[in-house]
Formats: structure tokens, sequence, C-alpha cells
């Protein structure tokens, strides 16, 4: 049975009439007008700030590593202060002479004093509790367990009030806490890209339904599923395309504004979680996925969708 004239024409064309601007029409709703966008620069937003956290944190607990390696601290930790200046001064030659030790230096008992001030509570630390002497020192090839216990052993005569601890003990805690709120940031971003494809696929099975008629019209004429499909993706493309944009401008301007703040406090530590340019060109990309995540689940449900429907 031939189709009639008309029907013909109008697959020869390839369903012009349902191309361009006339396609958005299957749609029941303008670009701007809808929650798409919006929903999807929340999104974004999030994401971004969310990645931008997390690779803060990456940044600072990297350099805190690069920093720590190798580094170790000797207490001596005698009652006597003359006792303990000489313990001191043993340990000091004693490690000096050692291979294994780069640099060292012998903290002087008023940095120490200083440095205790604010939780002793008095300008006399002395008085309330007897202050160690430290000795900083730099290893060549890191503070091994074996390097360290060597140099314990050198210290037990000439020293015997002398500990060695590695500065990467004491922030092992606080390293531990930063590669888990890492991983936290991870799983947030995870949660908001579900959460964004789970809102992209809402909207276009509401659309499919509320443009059934229209899309049963086009099977009539000719059309395909991947015809229906690309009408969909073009919509879903431009509303990601605009939200994705706003998204990243509100949420890079939220992460420079944290930025500036910790900047401001002026803290070793928390000065090494800037951002670098790489991390910048990371965080542009999540308009990106942003786009490819929202057409590709649009695709996807509308191509199912209609082998349901039809």
């Amino acid at each position: 049975m031939k189709k009639p004239p008309v029907v013909t024409r109008a697959v020869e064309r390839g369903l012009s009439p349902f191309r361009g601007r006339r396609a958005a029409h299957l749609l029941p709703q303008a670009r701007l007008g809808g929650p798409m966008p919006w929903v999807i620069a929340i999104m974004v937003a999030l994401v971004v700030l969310a990645a931008g956290g997390g690779l803060a944190l990456g940044n600072l607990a990297d350099r805190a590593r690069g920093e720590l390696a190798g580094s170790a601290t000797v207490q001596i930790v005698e009652a006597d202060p003359a006792l303990r200046a000489q313990q001191a001064q043993a340990a000091a030659a004693i490690l000096a002479q050692d291979s294994a030790v780069a640099s060292l230096s012998v903290v002087p008992q008023e940095t120490v004093a200083q440095l205790l001030e604010p939780w002793l509570g008095t300008d006399d630390p002395e008085q309330t509790v007897p202050l160690p002497a430290l000795i900083d020192m730099r290893l060549r090839d890191g503070a091994d367990a074996a390097t360290l216990d060597r140099l314990r052993s050198l210290l037990v005569d000439q020293a015997p009030s002398a500990r060695i601890d590695t500065q990467a003990q004491w922030l092992a805690p606080v390293l531990s806490a930063l590669s888990s709120l890492g991983w936290m940031a991870l799983g947030l971003i995870a949660l908001l890209a579900f959460t964004g494809a789970a809102a992209v696929w809402l909207a276009a099975r509401n659309a499919l339904g509320a443009n059934r008629e229209t899309i049963e019209i086009v099977h009539l004429l000719g059309g395909n599923d991947d015809q229906i499909a690309r009408i969909f993706q073009r919509s879903i493309f431009a509303d990601a395309l605009v939200g994705g944009v706003l998204g990243l401008v509100v949420g890079a301007m939220a992460v420079w504004l944290m930025g500036a703040q910790f900047a401001a406090l002026d803290s070793g530590l928390v000065s090494g979680g800037g951002l670098e340019t790489s991390d910048w060109l990371v965080l542009a990309l999540v308009p990106v996925g942003a786009v490819v995540l929202a057409v590709y689940t649009a695709r996807l449900t509308v191509l199912a969708s209609l082998r349901k429907m039809l």
C-alpha cells in the first residue's frame, strides 16, 4: 500500500518541520522558563564547591607530607636545666657527625617558652613545668624506623633523656582527617551527579508524556526514535549549557571567596591548601561533564521510553 503523497513528501524532506526552533515545541516550557537550567546551575555550583574543597585539601595534605618527609625532632626531657642543656649539646654534637643527618638546629629555650606561653598561661613557663630542649633535624633518606632506632642508640649514653619523634607522626591524625574529607568531597560529587541525572530523567519523561500525541504524529510521518531523541537532546543541551555556565560562575566565585578567607588566616598549614592553575582548569571542566551527563541521560531516557510507548 502506497503512502499518500503528502506523507511521502514529508518523509522525503526528512521531517524538516520538526527541526530547529520548531523542534522546541515538543517540550512544554521554554528553556529559561522551566526549572531545568536552574536545577543544573545549582548542581554545577555545588559540584564546583565540593571539587574545589577536595582539591584544596589534597594540595594541603601533599604539601604537608612533602615538608615533613625526613623531618624529626629530638626532645630532651630533663627537670634539671643545667643537665638538660648539657645533654642537648651532647646530642647535637653526636647527630651532626652522623651521615644520615642532613642538617640540625638547637631551638633556643626562649623560643620554646614563647610557643608554650599561650597554653601555660604565664610569663614564665619554666616556673610552671620544666620545658624540654628541642633539636630540629632533617634526615637525608627519610625518617624510616631503622634510621631512627640507630640514632636513638647513639644517644643512649650521652643523652639518656633524649627522645626522637618524627613530625609526620604528630600530624598523622590531621593528615588522616584531611584524606577522609577528600573522600567525602568525592562522594558528594558522585551524589550530585546522580541527582542531576535523575532530574534530567524526570524532565525527559515528563516532556515525553506531555507530547505523546505529537510524537505519534512524527512516527506516522516516518520519523524514527533517533530523530525524536535528537530533538530532546538539542533542547536539554541548551538548558544544560546555560545552567552549567551559570553554576560555574557562582561556584568559582564561592571557591575564590573561601580561599581568600582562609589565606587571611596567615597559617602555615592552611596556606598550603591553595588551588593551582591545573586545579582551576579541572573546575572549568565541571560544566562540560554536566552537559555530557545531561545529554546522554536524556537520550537514553527518550529511547527507552519510546520503545515502551510505541
